[in-house]
């Protein structure tokens, strides 16, 4: 019994970093949104997960390329749940304060895009953020989460968890912007998957 609840709180603890880095995803999806310049808003919007790091909070694309047993995949799950609902709470908290951002015309042009096109995109980004997880927890220099950041932002790639807040900004609640999330979530695993199951040759 005491097992069980252990296991009970140890799951919720999960859910609750979890939601914790979806608002710091939305916390970076408002900062690129605020500024012209890309470059600006790719290296500001990286504070997000150089959070996410240095907090131990639970972000998907940055947890999924390390999973060991196939139990774990239940953890990713609920991270999935928490990070949806933490992009949501600041998306639904950006448009209550009127702030001066529109993700609507980003919006459009990812859902005008072929599902092959964002799931080799969203392969990109996956092996972008194992990377900026496993070169950080080697180094422990934030570089190695700056600059991932920075790449898949210039280079177009998808994440998953960004572009929950970026939808649910524009209110782009539909089976179609939910099939295009699945296959960013999809996308990113194995980006980052496929970097996770490397040789640990010396």
């Amino acid at each position: 019994m005491e097992k069980n609840q252990e296991q009970y709180i140890d799951k919720f603890k999960i859910f609750i970093k979890a939601i914790y880095a979806g608002f710091m995803i939305g916390i970076g999806g408002i900062i690129y949104l605020s500024v012209e310049n890309k470059i600006i808003g790719s290296l500001l919007f990286s504070f997000g997960l150089s959070t996410i790091v240095t907090q131990g909070f639970y972000l998907f694309t940055g947890k999924i390329g390390f999973v060991k047993k196939w139990i774990e995949l239940i953890d990713m799950l609920i991270t999935i749940i928490g990070n949806y609902i933490g992009s949501l709470l600041v998306a639904v908290l950006a448009n209550a304060a009127h702030l001066k951002i529109d993700s609507s015309a980003l919006v459009s042009k990812k859902l005008e895009n072929n599902l092959l096109n964002i799931f080799l995109l969203s392969v990109f980004c996956g092996v972008m953020m194992y990377l900026a997880i496993d070169n950080y927890n080697k180094s422990k220099n934030i570089i190695f989460v700056i600059a991932p950041v920075m790449i898949f932002i210039l280079s177009g790639f998808e994440h998953s968890v960004a572009n929950m807040f970026y939808f649910n900004l524009a209110g782009a609640f539909s089976l179609k912007s939910f099939g295009y999330i699945v296959v960013m979530l999809a996308g990113n695993a194995v980006g980052a998957r496929v970097f996770g199951l490397k040789p640990d040759w010396e």
